[in-house]
């Protein structure tokens, strides 16, 4: 008879209401309990209660049936005072009207008055961002991140500014001491941009422009209004400010998805989400990584330098006054020039070059990710199944604990190699041979040299001179056993773990953001494999966030060095994104060139622990020959264990996942009909549809 109590409980817990947010954290408080308890006894991370109960995300089965058990027994022993009545805010800062519709439309969250959780940013209340739309009745509604719905009276474009800086409460407290708070987010609806004046849709002019003109209605109210925008104009991430009076900033952003501000590489179909959805995806990213400030790339760069602000406050003065000076961990506020192996072409420092003067390996940094192949061997072909294995997160791995230069480059000639200094190297790196390396102190192996790629090229071709190098990739030779001898170098002696907060940040946002869709950090591998199956179907929403994650670290990396974008540029002369302190392609390189050797690295250890050797490589994915069809039926696992310094299935950054599984006849066919023996199945091994052919020409 108690299993049937057990079973009925547990149907009243699968459909019982939740609180909101605010009340589950007074209930747990109210009987003493510490997050960490709550988290220990659900056996889910801390952080995901504390999710919970801000109303970030919203628990799930089974987490949820034993979550609502417990709140709704700590209800009967805590009910709510429902006498008491809430305190009034504060005279100066004015509780926005909060919506008292009637009847809602089907897709908004029940509306709520606004509240502040404890020792939260009261000036933020709100959250960092509202997706505003107008309702069949017509009036403006605020969406905001945990289910808050705000009336707004604002008529005009100009007006909406104001009521958003006055009476909005959004916005976002800085990431780092010296810098500066993220300015408030509106994400305009097409019926929002109707009620403002803005068109739904840019044309084919205004969309190559990148904004509305100039002469524009609402451009010019705005004017009118003494506002103003970047020189960017009125495009789909529009900035409207006014210049700031002290500390105080007036500013607020917008992003209009109908304008494509949103794009469906990274964010997929959330721009045409329903007001309440697109808050709370929009929501949980900024809450994880920081407030959208445009693209996933112009975000990860901008995360930078939110976490190392160029600038900070001086000790007091004799006068007691304080004044600006450099952020001694920031790559400052002025840029600098890279030296000229590290200039990408048609860069000003090689105006002088001969106009079709192609640059080779001894004039130009080549660090790129891996597009590497070969043609299998007959006894890989007597096997079953190619398997493809991707790193998590690779690029955000190799930027962990790597020394990067924080300011310009010194020109040595002839140096003696040092590890610990970044920088580019010009060394003959011809003579290492992978058929013997040493992987451990005073460890030599003998590998077959001609099945692996070199870890000193893109390509995986053996080099045939001297090259241009970043101080991981040189170090990774000394690594193998063998001496190098510079013939020159662009060495930066002021240097430092620039990317350290960076990193940290967007891995505790992948993690939080994996683990809500189910996929823990602490999962044995056939856990792992079996959570990693379907996973983007527990919440499509949530894993759009994943994948904005992980474009935000590649696009942010990829801006360092950013290419001119039009605007009539001509080869030798500037481009915009020069002028950042951020635009440092020897960081991107340094990055890159960490990244592919973290991977060639385990390729070593797994080719001399047992005998394989990939297929092919692109970027963070490798494919295997096996006979079975899972990672597992390759990857060397004992006990459970991985191979010390070899591939670790898991969801941290640097540990790989199961990225596809094709047949060997598949691979085989595929190469046939292009005839390409040399054609890189892991661009296709996800789910075996080749559409195209690239020869890397």
């Amino acid at each position: 008879m108690s299993e049937l109590f057990d079973a009925v409980d547990a149907l009243l817990a699968s459909r019982a209401p939740l609180p909101p947010p605010a009340e589950r954290k007074r209930l747990r408080s109210a009987h003493g309990l510490t997050i960490d308890e709550v988290a220990s006894a659900l056996q889910v991370r801390r952080a995901t209660v504390s999710a919970w109960e801000s109303g970030r995300t919203e628990p799930r089965p089974p987490e949820r049936d034993a979550y609502a058990r417990l709140l709704d027994g700590l209800a009967k022993l805590y009910p709510a005072d429902t006498d008491t009545e809430p305190a009034a805010p504060p005279a100066e800062t004015p509780d926005p009207t909060p919506a008292t519709a009637p009847a809602p439309r089907s897709d908004a969250p029940a509306p709520r008055t606004p509240g502040t959780p404890d020792g939260a940013d009261t000036r933020f209340a709100n959250g960092p961002l509202a997706v505003v739309d107008v309702d069949e009745t017509g009036r403006a509604l605020a969406y905001c991140p945990g289910g808050l719905l705000l009336e707004i009276p604002a008529k005009s474009l100009p007006s909406l500014v104001e009521w958003t800086l006055r009476e909005g409460r959004l916005g976002q407290p800085k990431l780092s001491g010296p810098g500066k708070d993220a300015d408030p987010l509106l994400v305009l609806t097409e019926a929002a941009l109707k009620r403002y004046g803005l068109p739904v849709a840019l044309t084919e002019e205004e969309r190559l422009a990148g904004r509305i003109p100039e002469s524009h209605k609402a451009v010019k109210q705005l004017t009118r209004a003494e506002w103003k925008l970047t020189k960017r104009g009125f495009g789909p991430w529009a900035r409207i400010y006014r210049p700031a009076t002290g500390s105080e900033r007036a500013c607020v952003q917008l992003c209009i998805p109908s304008w494509h501000a949103l794009d469906t590489r990274h964010w997929g179909s959330v721009g045409q989400l329903p007001p309440a959805e697109l808050a709370r995806v929009l929501g949980v990213y900024a809450s994880r990584v920081m407030t959208p400030r445009g693209s996933t790339a112009v975000t990860g760069l901008e995360l930078m330098t939110a976490l190392h602000p160029p600038t900070r406050a001086s000790e007091p003065d004799a006068d007691g006054k304080r004044h600006s000076e450099r952020n001694p961990a920031s790559l400052g506020k002025d840029p600098v020039d890279c030296a000229p192996c590290e200039a990408p072409d048609g860069h000003p420092l090689l105006r002088d070059l001969p106009r079709f003067h192609v640059r080779g390996p001894g004039e130009k940094l080549f660090e790129e990710a891996y597009d590497w192949a070969r043609p299998m061997t007959d006894a890989e072909c007597t096997l079953r199944h190619l398997v493809g294995i991707d790193v998590n997160m690779a690029f955000a791995a190799g930027a962990n604990g790597l020394l990067v230069g924080l300011g310009a480059p010194t020109r040595v000639r002839n140096p003696a190699f040092d590890p610990k200094l970044p920088g580019s190297w010009l060394v003959d790196l011809s003579h290492v041979d992978l058929s013997h390396v040493k992987v451990a102190k005073d460890k030599w192996v003998e590998l077959d040299g001609g099945l692996l790629p070199s870890p000193f090229t893109p390509k995986g071709d053996r080099p045939e001179g001297p090259a241009w190098y970043a101080t991981p990739t040189v170090a990774y030779a000394v690594e193998l056993g063998y001496d190098v001898a510079p013939l020159e170098a662009y060495v930066r002696y002021e240097n430092g773990r620039y990317l350290d907060g960076w990193y940290n940040r967007l891995r505790d946002a992948h993690l939080a953001t994996m683990a809500d869709l189910g996929v823990g950090a602490d999962l044995s591998p056939e856990e792992f494999l079996a959570a990693m199956d379907g996973y983007r179907g527990r919440d499509p929403e949530l894993a759009v966030v994943a994948s904005a994650i992980k474009a935000t670290v590649k696009g942010g990396l990829g801006k360092l060095r950013e290419r001119p974008r039009g605007e009539g540029w001509r080869p030798g002369e500037p481009w915009r994104a020069l002028s950042r302190p951020t635009w440092r392609p020897d960081i991107r390189a340094a990055v890159i060139s960490r990244t592919r050797i973290n991977l060639h690295r385990k390729i070593v250890k797994h080719a001399s622990f047992t005998g394989q050797y990939p297929i092919a490589v692109l970027s963070d994915c490798v494919v295997y020959a096996a006979d079975g069809e899972s990672p597992l039926d390759f990857l060397p696992y004992r006990q459970g264990k991985p191979l010390p310094g070899g591939f670790k299935l898991g969801i941290n950054p640097g540990l790989v996942k199961h990225e596809g599984t094709q047949t060997v006849l598949w691979g085989e066919e595929v190469r046939e009909r292009f005839d390409a023996p040399d054609l890189n199945l892991a661009r296709y091994i996800k789910d075996g549809t080749v559409t195209d052919v690239d020869n890397g020409e």
